[in-house]
Order: C-alpha cells, then structure tokens, then sequence
C-alpha cells in the first residue's frame, strides 16, 4: 500500500510539474513580444490554406485559434503552441510512466520541465510546438499498440490512434516523416517486432494518416509542389557554407546549448544501451525513432546547414528512455541542476539584458524595436501623398513585423527582389493591388548610399525621397537600423525578381 501511494504520490508530482512548467511559459509568453518568424506564421494565419510554402499549416491554425479566443496579443499568437508543448510534455511523461512506473514519469517531468528546448523554445509559435505534440501523442500510441497482444481491439485502436497523431504530425511539419520512417526500419531490423505486419493496426494507421494529411497533399498538387521541393532543397540541397566538419559541429554546440551538455550526454548513452541490448521490443524502437531521426540531420549537415531545433522529436523518446535506464540517476540529476540553471539565465535575459551579448548578436533582441519602427513607418504613411499610401520591406521578418505593428494591420508587400523565396510571392504583390498614383512606403536597411531596392523601384515611380531612420532598439542598444523611404505617384510595371 506504501509503494503504491508513493506511485501515486509520484504521478501527481509529474503532473503538477508539467502544468506549473506550461503555466510558466504561458506567462513569459504573455510578456514577449512576438519575433519575425511568429509574426510571419501569423501572417499565414490571416489567410488559412491547405498549405504555405515554407511548412504545413498547423502552426497557421493554432494562431488563428488563438487569434479569435483573445484577439491581437502576443498571447493570442502563442497561447495554442504553448499549450501543444504542455501536450507533448504529458505525453512524454506517459511513455516514461509506461516503460518505468510513476516515478520515471516524474523524473521526466522535471528534466522536460528544465531542458532549455523545452522551457525556452515552447514559448514561441513555431511549427515545433505541434510536431512535438503530435509526434509525442503518436509515440504515446504505438507504445501503448506494441504493449497491447497481437491482433487486438486495443492494438488496433492504439494503432488507429497512432495514425492519427501521424497525419497531424505530417501537417506540422515535413521532417515528421522520419518517425514512420525510423518505426518502418525498427520493424524490419528486430524479428520480434515483424510479427506486428501480420496484424491490420499499421496499416490502418497508413490510411488514417494519409485522409488526415490529404488537404495538404491537395494543396502542394495545386502549387507544383513547392513546398515539398523548397524543404527539399532547405534540408539536402547543396551551396551550403562553411566546411561539412563546422556544420557538424555548429549542430552538436547547438544540441548541447538546447538540452544541456550533461542531460545530452546521458541521454544518448541511455538511447545507445537501448539500440544495442534492448529490454524490451518498446525501447528498441524508442531508441531506432531517437537514433535514425538524429542519424538524419547528422548527414544533413554534411550538405547544408542544420538548425539546432531540427532534431527535436528525437528528444521525445530520448527523455522517456534516459528516465528509464538504470544507473543514471545522479547524472541525471546533475544534468537537470545545469540546464535549470541556463534556462534561469536566459528567463532573466529575455526580462533584463544581463548577458554581456552586443544587441545584434542577442537572439533574444530580434524581437526588441519592432514597435517603434513600425510608428515611424505609420506616420510616413499618413504623410503620404496619392490616393493611397502602400507599405513595403525588404524580407519577410520585417514585413510581417510592420503587419502585426501598423495601426488596422494592413496588408504590408515583401519587395524580395533577392534572397530566398517565401510565402508573399504567393499572394497578390504591389502591382496586382496599387492603382497608378499611389505611394509605396518602404523599411529598408540603412546604407551609406541609395538602397539597391529603392534604386530598382525609382524607374515605377514619379519620386523616391529618402525619409526618417528607424532603429530597432533594445533599450538603448541598437539592434539594426532601417531607413524609411517613401516613393510616390506610382507609374505601372514592376521588375522581376532575382532569383538567389
């Protein structure tokens, strides 16, 4: 009766520590403003499609949610993502519970709870808050299918269950294929597991997988496949940067930095212990999900530069077994004081600049100034001769910042004449929206001379006249600066962009 209310006692732990961590980031990301890449996937979500051209539209429904539960907030934007870490939280700590018992659960609780991946990067509104979530959920499910007996009504609604956070996890974000891909390989490579192909639960969660991602096949068919061939080219192109070996190891510093460097280390010996003498068929394929998936960008980085959040669904089966491995206690328990101790440092700084970092190189200042430059660019354009006054910047961070920031959150046209494509060149520009007469107000970087894009644009227009400048500021830092440019009585035409 003791041990069991000390289970219990453990699971209430872990539940209340998940909540308190949700709760705790609910209210920093109540207080920050939002960064470009939020604002730009708010963008998305004031045009809600099967799909966009940099990712599947999950993170565009959960802002729109969010949007229309409390209006125009940072809170608004973030609430829905944040509360899909909470879910991929709970669901971890569901694995940990059926692997270990109570008290694994609770010891994943609070190693999720203090890991800076968690604490820090489920703040914002990424895609990487609904891949966690859904890819944890259908983790969740295909351990609880391969516990069930074989050819089972509870294997194949777990399995059916599966498939649908699959689907789900295909609409968040595209490198979600490499979970079936890692279970795929997992089945084939241990002969215990083989005998699941013999039952209907995987195949059902195929189909259930594919009618949920449908729309956004239906989307990339009716847009050339765009999406799939930029993320394509995004992940395994070529031209990438720098030697294979300093992308190698800019994705182990950035790993190191998002897990801590003692939680990363245990972590992977807990994965490689389970790979090699497995338990159980449940952990092996654990540790295959965590092991191919970081195999994956691990030879990405070979061919293009990798984000150090890329790799994070592997993490989900990693905090499960490393909670779960005996004789990583004490390492464990070091690695979680650490990694409580960085995310303390950047919780303070993200409040109170306290790290001696200059402001533009501050990750956590790229959201610091928006506002104030969005007024300078608001009063250009009420100055603005013609019958209607555009607004316009040079990338995609800096016109969706001005859209969330400008009174009446106009419509605002990303110039990108060069670098990267994105999602404005998929919807109307300037030439499809302005009538001849009117001005375009630009944002533009500030340089010594007449910016290139004013230069090509002056030909489309009667006059270009050189405006205010526009620091983005971080207290008294200066994080970059805009000029602010307003060109007038608008000609017809438009040059064609340069592709990168």
């Amino acid at each position: 009766m003791d041990g069991w209310a000390e289970d219990a006692r453990a699971w209430r732990t872990a539940l209340g520590v998940t909540l308190a961590a949700g709760l705790l980031r609910l209210l920093l990301a109540a207080w920050l403003p939002l960064f470009p890449d939020e604002t730009y996937y708010w963008e998305w979500s004031r045009h809600l499609a099967g799909g966009y051209f940099d990712h599947p539209p999950m993170i565009a429904l959960l802002i729109a949610a969010g949007v229309a539960l409390v209006g125009h907030h940072p809170f608004a934007v973030r609430l829905f993502p944040v509360l899909a870490g909470v879910v991929a939280s709970l669901a971890t700590i569901g694995i940990a519970r059926r692997l270990a018992g109570d008290v694994a659960a609770r010891t994943a609780a609070i190693v999720l709870a203090c890991m800076p991946l968690v604490a820090t990067g489920l703040v914002l509104a990424t895609p990487d808050a609904p891949l966690l979530a859904t890819t944890a959920c259908g983790l969740y499910a295909v351990v609880r299918a391969l516990q069930s007996p074989l050819r089972s009504r509870g294997s194949l609604a777990w399995w059916s269950a599966a498939g649908v956070a699959l689907g789900l996890a295909f609409a968040s974000k595209y490198t979600s294929i490499l979970l079936p891909v890692s279970l795929t390989i997992a089945v084939i490579a241990r002969p215990s597991l083989r005998s699941r192909l013999r039952e209907p639960g995987p195949y059902v969660a195929c189909v259930l997988a594919t009618l949920v991602f449908l729309p956004v096949l239906q989307w990339n068919a009716a847009h050339d496949w765009i999406s799939f061939r930029f993320q394509l080219q995004h992940g395994l192109g070529t031209g990438a940067r720098g030697s294979p070996l300093k992308r190698e190891l800019d994705l182990l510093g950035g790993q190191l930095g998002l897990v801590s460097p003692i939680l990363f280390v245990v972590g992977a010996v807990a994965v490689w212990r389970a790979l090699r003498r497995p338990v159980d068929d449940v952990r092996f394929a654990l540790a295959m999900v965590a092991t191919a998936s970081w195999a994956f960008f691990v030879y990405s980085a070979l061919k293009k530069s990798v984000e150090a959040n890329w790799p994070a669904p592997s993490y989900v089966p990693g905090v499960a077994l490393l909670v779960a491995a005996p004789g990583l206690a004490r390492w464990t328990r070091r690695g979680v004081i650490l990694a409580a101790v960085l995310v303390a440092i950047v919780y303070v700084h993200a409040l109170v600049p306290v790290l001696p970092l200059p402001a533009r190189r501050d990750p956590i200042a790229r959201s610091a100034g928006w506002s104030a430059m969005a007024a300078r660019v608001d009063a250009a354009r009420r100055l603005a001769p013609g019958s209607r006054a555009w607004v316009g910047a040079d990338r995609y961070q800096d016109v969706s910042e001005l859209a969330w920031h400008l009174d009446g959150e106009p419509d605002v046209f990303c110039m990108c004449f060069t670098g990267r494509t994105n999602q404005y060149a998929l919807w109307p520009q300037f030439p499809q929206r302005a009538h001849l007469g009117d001005a375009l107000v630009l944002a533009l970087d500030e340089t010594p001379d007449v910016h290139g894009t004013v230069v090509t644009l002056t030909p489309y227009f009667t006059s270009a006249t050189r405006g205010a400048l526009a620091p983005l500021l971080r207290g008294r830092d200066t994080v970059s600066v805009r000029r602010v440019w307003v060109l007038e009585g608008y000609r017809g035409g438009w040059p064609a962009r340069v592709a990168p």
